[in-house]
């Protein structure tokens, strides 16, 4: 069965790098805005240099609202079934179902041992994956925990919370026995491009499948997943050359032999986007017009015609100039208060050069502009909706102190565009931009952009202050009526806080696309 109709997704495996914590934050954060379905982290917990992988999806589940979450895969000798399902079902109540659960048996028996955990035969480790799958569905159901095995003991543990989904279990596996017991239990099969290579995969999926069938399941039961690495630019191979090369291989791979999720590998943010932008939407395409064709026993050029249209639509590839395409996010006008810290209406403004035109690859600074800003308007709905919970009495005021400071608008300098200006580095890489930033780099290029400049410079100051204003606002309702309980007034205060800070951060942001989206698109961040 080379194709198990299952849909396409595409994801992000970055490094867990404990040295660069920005980056492995800010690489999440453009897989979630270019549309990437799922972020993956290994889990080595001997490994020195890599931060701990459950706290890390944590910590990344508070930084985004929509991408799923996964390690991929956990290290199980390290990890207790019993305390893996309560941090597992902990972390999809608190991001609203994101999480997804890779497990591996055990590898690197030396560091496992060095770390506390034990040593296992293969056969052992397989024994301890099927127990730990077992524990792991009996407490996800809620009620008593009873799993009376050689390598975990659980004997009436209660269970809960309940997780707030199903959460799919992935196995990553390669030997035949591991790969059976995919087949039987697992709800994914996740290897990994350097140890089962494309050629490999149909003799892996055949036991998987037969597994599968064997116990009553059918192999559309188990989606499968891959780890990809690959490198865009000149070359051939596999995930070599252009995004319309990668597309026409992983579109082989899903109706050749069934693959459907394609986690990267890559720390380069400029793949991230790639990928997520060009590669993700061409393989959709690509394997909607075959199954489309074999459903209909159709035209067998069809593919061939729709790889040519891929390769001739791909946004590599250059389209003829013409008007700018990404466009200010509109300001109605309305607002929560009076209290704005700027004149709205004595705003300088620029006047756009008539007739540019501009190619499909100017466009791509300022959609990156109104990301980062779509990525600000998340986290001020996010603080609106803790501090909701605080006013209804269903968070403290703790949590939500703890919800602000994890904010990047809370972590930004605001001034000189230094948020902007950190997102930017970290989008191009190898340039760096720590002496010359995208305020410096603006005013250079177009002189009578001064004065709007000016202006955004001053806004972001008084936002950093309204953010401090809203902490201190907080603190206020500590115990404010003497009894532990937040008084009205400082309530009031707190909803006040938020209120002046929504209304100028919206109107910041809107102002600064209106400004800078025309002169991003001409002179780009550098």
């Amino acid at each position: 069965m080379p194709d198990y109709g299952h849909d396409l997704q595409f994801g992000l495996f970055p490094t867990p790098n404990a040295a660069d914590l920005p980056h492995v934050i800010e690489l999440t954060r453009i897989a979630e805005t270019s549309g990437l379905d799922v972020v993956s982290i290994q889990d080595h917990p001997y490994q020195r240099r890599h931060l701990d992988t459950w706290t890390l999806l944590s910590y990344l589940g508070a930084a985004t609202s929509s991408i799923r979450l996964s390690p991929n895969v956990v290290c199980l000798p390290l990890r207790p079934p019993a305390v893996l399902a309560k941090s597992a079902a902990t972390l999809d109540v608190l991001t609203g179902g994101r999480v997804e659960l890779g497990l591996g048996a055990g590898s690197f028996w030396d560091a496992i041992v060095a770390a506390g955990g034990p040593r296992r035969s293969p056969g052992e480790s397989v024994e301890a994956l099927e127990e730990a799958i077992e524990v792991l569905r009996q407490f996800w159901a809620g009620g008593s925990v009873r799993v009376r095995g050689e390598h975990y003991f659980v004997d009436g543990l209660k269970a809960g919370p309940s997780p707030a989904h199903d959460i799919p279990i992935w196995v990553g596996a390669y030997k035949p026995r591991m790969l059976r017991l995919t087949g039987r239990l697992a709800d994914a099969w996740v290897p990994s491009m350097g140890y089962a290579r494309p050629e490999s995969l149909a003799d892996l999926n055949e036991i998987v499948d037969q597994a599968a069938e064997k116990a009553g399941r059918g192999p559309v039961a188990i989606r499968r997943l891959y780890n990809v690495f690959g490198e865009f630019g000149s070359g051939s191979g596999m995930l070599r050359g252009t995004p319309a090369n990668w597309a026409e291989q992983l579109a082989d791979l899903t109706l050749e032999h069934g693959m459907s999720t394609y986690i990267l590998g890559t720390d380069d943010p400029d793949d991230v986007r790639r990928f997520a932008t060009e590669v993700a939407p061409a393989v959709r395409e690509l394997v909607s017009v075959e199954r489309e064709r074999r459903a209909r026993g159709g035209d067998a050029d069809a593919r061939e015609s729709a790889v040519e249209a891929a390769a001739h639509t791909s946004p590599s590839s250059q389209p003829a100039a013409g008007a700018l395409l990404v466009q200010p996010t509109p300001d109605d006008g309305s607002r929560l208060t009076d209290e704005v810290p700027w004149d709205e209406t004595a705003r300088p403004t620029h006047n756009e050069p008539a007739g540019r035109t501009y190619t499909e690859a100017d466009n791509a600074a300022p959609q990156h502009l109104i990301d980062i800003h779509n990525g600000l308007r998340s986290e001020l709905r996010q603080l609106r909706e803790i501090l909701e919970q605080v006013r209804t009495g269903h968070a403290t005021v703790g949590q939500a102190r703890s919800v602000i400071n994890t904010l990047t608008m809370r972590q930004n300098n605001w001034t000189l565009g230094g948020y902007c200006q950190a997102y930017c580095r970290i989008l191009t890489g190898h340039h760096t931009l720590e002496d010359r930033s995208v305020f410096p780099h603006l005013r250079h290029k177009e002189p009578e952009l001064g004065a709007v400049l000016d202006q955004l410079e001053t806004e972001h100051v008084e936002i950093h202050g309204l953010v401090d204003a809203l902490d201190q606002a907080l603190v206020g309702l500590v115990g404010t009526d003497g009894t532990g309980t937040p008084g009205a007034q400082a309530l009031a205060d707190v909803q006040h806080a938020v209120d002046v800070l929504t209304d100028a951060l919206l109107s910041h942001l809107a102002y600064e696309e209106r400004e800078l989206v025309g002169p991003l698109a001409r002179h780009a961040f550098y």
